[in-house]
Parts: C-alpha cells; structure tokens; sequence
C-alpha cells in the first residue's frame, strides 16, 4: 500500500478533566484575579451604587443600610468582596510587573504568588477584624 492509498488516521480528541489538572501556585493567582474581578463587577459594582443611592437619598434610608450592614451575613458578603478587590489589587500590581519583565524567571513568580496570598488574605483578615 502506498502513501497516497494509506487511510488517513485522525488523532482522538484529548479529554482534559479540569478537575485533576493540577495548577501551579502561579496559575491559580491568575485564576482567582479573574474569579475576583468578575465578582467585583457582577456584585460589588452594583452593590456599591446600591448602598450609595441609599445613603444619599435620605437619612432614614442611611439608617436602614446601616442596620443591614451589621447583620453577620451582609458583613460575610462585605468580607468577601474585600477578599475579591484586595487579592485583584495585589495580583494586578504583581501582573504589571511582569509586563515589565520583573520576576518573570520560575523562582520568582511562585514568590510573588505567595505574597500575593498572604497580603491579600492578610489586609482581608484586618478588614474582617475591623467589620466585627
């Protein structure tokens, strides 16, 4: 059989479980900035000019937002959307530095990974402490 009369093999698709992919540290900072900043946008955004409408529209609405905010589960909800814009901020600063070819070397970018994670879950953990 000639090359020409040989059937043409077609290579099977690759199934990628995303589920057992393990990401290095890196990846998953870049995972979570996006996670972060598509939840600023989806529910801090409008809940910022929610409660700012509130507060500016009278001083018994003021009142009102002031008592939901002191509920424990608005102040988890608040907690959480000081996690999103604290880790966005620390990992935005970290990817413009290596747009600028700083610690873009291996060794470098799993430790401004790491203290991407600890800044951004220490400044929320002093958010948290100052909500309660």
């Amino acid at each position: 059989m000639s090359a020409l009369e040989r059937p043409v093999v077609k290579p099977r698709p690759v199934y990628l479980n995303l589920v057992r992919i393990r990401l290095p540290l890196p990846g998953i900072v870049s995972i979570l900035h996006r996670i972060s900043g598509v939840a600023l946008f989806l529910f801090g955004i409008p809940l910022l000019l929610a409660a700012v409408s509130a507060s500016l529209a009278s001083a018994e609405s003021w009142a009102e937002l002031r008592s939901a905010a002191s509920h424990p589960l608005a102040k988890l909800v608040l907690l959480g959307l000081a996690w999103a814009y604290l880790h966005h901020f620390c990992a935005g600063i970290r990817f413009l530095l290596l747009d600028l070819q700083q610690g873009i070397e291996l060794a470098p970018a799993r430790l401004s990974s790491v203290i991407v994670l600890v800044v951004s879950l220490a400044l929320t953990l002093s958010v948290g402490v100052w909500l309660w």
